[in-house]
């Protein structure tokens, strides 16, 4: 299953390579903000935090529109600049609260824990690997909040329920797209963040919880089915036809097929 994610999110950011670098291209200036305009605030630190809480919020706010424009190509479809600013109107109170844990998450890490491991104490210290465990956990579940709003529940309290929900039955899957997201960031500062960027990211996680999501359709038919052997094969026979195969000549000649 892992295999053929990796294949299917490769074929769908090499297709729609344009609509994901202008996307990354929207979030690099929307980045800009809470990078910059904090640097010029120096002077005045409280209106330099304001200014950085908004900018997050912002950034945030353009991930969620871009993940529901997302969820349209790893569903086999595209999107355009009307469908983005629809998006926008539908999905700026999401990006609101997932900006808004990412600040108190900053804070936590900036602020708090730094209080913590100053005590210089041993309850110092279990306090401040409490928050950087509950840190971790939080990360690993809500990579998932935006893509679960897509394809799962529309609820606030619902989506938060379901990241940790799906995090905790999925551990280690849930640690390897981590993983493989990094991987994705360290390979997009050599493309400027244009390739694959935050949008190539949102497209892999969609594409990962949509994949994933079959095992749980297999386990409501089957009931008594082992949870552990999946026949994934079985399953994503459908998937691997309609993602096909390539050539290396039809990846960069597609006109020549």
């Amino acid at each position: 299953m892992i295999g053929f994610l990796i294949k299917k999110n490769f074929f769908d950011l090499w297709d729609n390579l344009f609509r994901v670098a202008l996307l990354n291209l929207g979030f690099i200036a929307s980045l800009a903000f809470p990078v910059f305009i904090p640097t010029l605030l120096e002077s005045a630190p409280f209106l330099g935090l304001v200014s950085l809480f908004i900018g997050i919020l912002w950034c945030f706010i353009y991930l969620a529109a871009a993940s529901l424009c997302l969820k349209s190509v790893s569903d086999y479809g595209g999107f355009g600049f009307a469908d983005f600013f629809n998006n926008l109107k539908i999905a700026w109170p999401l990006g609101l609260i997932m900006g808004g844990l990412v600040f108190v998450c900053y804070l936590l890490v900036s602020v708090v824990m730094n209080f913590y491991l100053s005590m210089g104490s041993l309850v110092g210290l279990l306090l401040a690997a409490v928050i950087f465990w509950t840190l971790v956990v939080g990360v690993l579940s809500f990579q998932y909040f935006f893509t679960v709003r897509c394809r799962l529940d529309t609820k606030i309290g619902k989506i938060i329920r379901k990241c940790f929900v799906f995090f905790f039955d999925n551990p280690g899957f849930s640690i390897f797209i981590f993983l493989h997201n990094i991987v994705m960031l360290v390979v997009s500062l050599f493309l400027a963040f244009l390739f694959p960027g935050p949008a190539g990211i949102l497209l892999f996680l969609d594409e990962a919880l949509r994949l994933r999501l079959l095992k749980y359709d297999y386990l409501e038919a089957n009931p008594e089915a082992n949870r552990k052997k999946i026949p994934w094969d079985a399953l994503l026979i459908d998937e691997r036809e309609r993602t096909g195969t390539r050539s290396l000549k039809s990846f960069i000649f597609p006109w020549k097929d």
